[in-house]
């Protein structure tokens, strides 16, 4: 069985498109998606419209689809304090987004534990610990296991951090950061997902990282109009560290 794995839309319905492109290219049976489906991108309400039709789809709840459901003043102040821009973003968001997708978001849940066959799966965003925990590129192998503490599946899946990472732990555990469909935070700032391929209780993972028409993507950022929209668009366009 073939499992197509995506995380970290945000918003960005031109590169999901590509990405569902390629995962019908490859012949995934299933697709499970590990949240941040919305915020902070060009177009936030037909990403989510679209994903709550995917009857088939397992997905989970990411930190900024919590914060959309949490929004409020005080909330606003901590975000601007860490990231201003982000801040705007979830601000603009809010008056776009109906209380009926909210809702959709709100009852996401934070993980979800399934075996297929035979191999046992838990899909979280940011780490079992916390859903905005980094399981980054190049962290030592035993801050890994640490993290996973106490966690009996064969195949731990996030995302997050919008960078692919894969570790093999001394449990003989596998972690698979997926990397981000909307906004990569790579160099070559390609859309990013990974396929599962499970067969006789074993399994191999592939990232596949894709080219989409970015331009567009960040010319509708633009047009949304809020301040710091143009900053937005850049970060689909222009490498930049990780945040948010």
């Amino acid at each position: 069985m073939k499992i197509a794995v995506i995380s970290d839309i945000h918003g960005n319905f031109t590169a999901l498109e590509t990405v569902l492109e390629d995962i019908k290219q490859q012949k995934c049976d299933k697709i499970f998606c590990l949240g941040d489906i919305a915020m902070a991108g060009p177009q936030p309400r037909a990403v989510i419209d679209f994903i709550k039709e995917q009857k088939e789809w397992i997905v989970i709840q990411g930190n900024t689809d919590k914060l959309i459901c949490d929004f409020g003043p005080e909330l606003f102040r901590e975000i601007s304090e860490k990231f201003p821009l982000m801040a705007k973003a979830l601000a603009d968001d809010i008056v776009l987004i109906e209380d009926d997708k909210k809702d959709f978001l709100r009852m996401l849940p934070p993980q979800k534990e399934l075996t297929v066959e035979g191999v046992k799966i838990l899909l979280v965003h940011g780490s079992p610990r916390r859903n905005n925990e980094d399981i980054l590129p190049g962290r030592p192998l035993s801050e890994i296991e640490e993290i996973i503490a106490g966690v009996d599946a064969d195949l731990i899946l996030c995302g997050h951090t919008h960078q692919p990472a894969g570790y093999q732990t001394g449990t003989k555990q596998t972690v698979i950061n997926v990397g981000s469909v909307g906004r990569p935070m790579t160099e070559d700032l390609k859309a990013c997902y990974a396929i599962v391929d499970i067969n006789n209780g074993g399994f191999s993972v592939e990232h596949r990282m894709l080219d989409y028409d970015r331009e567009l993507s960040a010319e509708i950022v633009r047009a949304r109009g809020f301040d710091g929209a143009e900053d937005l668009a850049k970060l689909l366009t222009q490498p930049s560290p990780r945040h948010g």
